[in-house]
């Protein structure tokens, strides 16, 4: 992990693997900013898993709850992308992201990395309808900004 990594407050969340309504938890977290994987169908999300079998679903876990989601997926040249992170909208607000996000981080640098010794670079992408305090909770854990771009509507 890059000593730039600013670990979040400590709080009593884990992630875990799991199965379970991974559809339901999907459309739950980011319906309310209207991300597209929130309306994926259980045939989309099939699809869209075996089309990509190295991405690593997880499950942020509080008290045996659900508080949150993350993915992680290895890619060439010793490359990790967190493809999806966030909180259960009920759980935003509550000081569990900082931390939710450093168990995050820690995972994707854990990943087995592909085509190299070991991972040596993570990123992610963030765009407007993330949640506001989203580009402050990476900028806190050392993420920096590589690129910016604009899409047209």
């Amino acid at each position: 992990m890059p000593e730039s990594h600013v670990p979040g407050n400590p709080a009593p969340a884990s992630t875990g693997r799991g199965m379970v309504s991974k559809r339901r938890h999907r459309a739950r977290r980011w319906a309310p900013h209207g991300w597209r994987c929130a309306a994926r169908t259980s045939e989309e999300w099939q699809e869209l898993m075996q089309s990509r079998p190295l991405r690593q679903y997880r499950f942020i876990t509080l008290r045996d709850e659900t508080v949150g989601v993350a993915n992680v997926e290895p890619h060439p040249d010793g490359e990790v992308e967190i493809t999806a992170f966030g909180l259960m909208p009920e759980h935003v607000g509550k000081g569990l992201g900082g931390h939710a996000l450093t168990l995050t981080i820690r995972q994707a640098w854990d990943t087995e990395a592909l085509g190299s010794p070991a991972v040596r670079r993570g990123w992610l992408h963030t765009c407007s309808l993330d949640h506001p305090n989203a580009p402050r909770n990476y900028q806190r854990r050392g993420i920096t900004v590589y690129r910016t771009e604009v899409e047209a509507e």
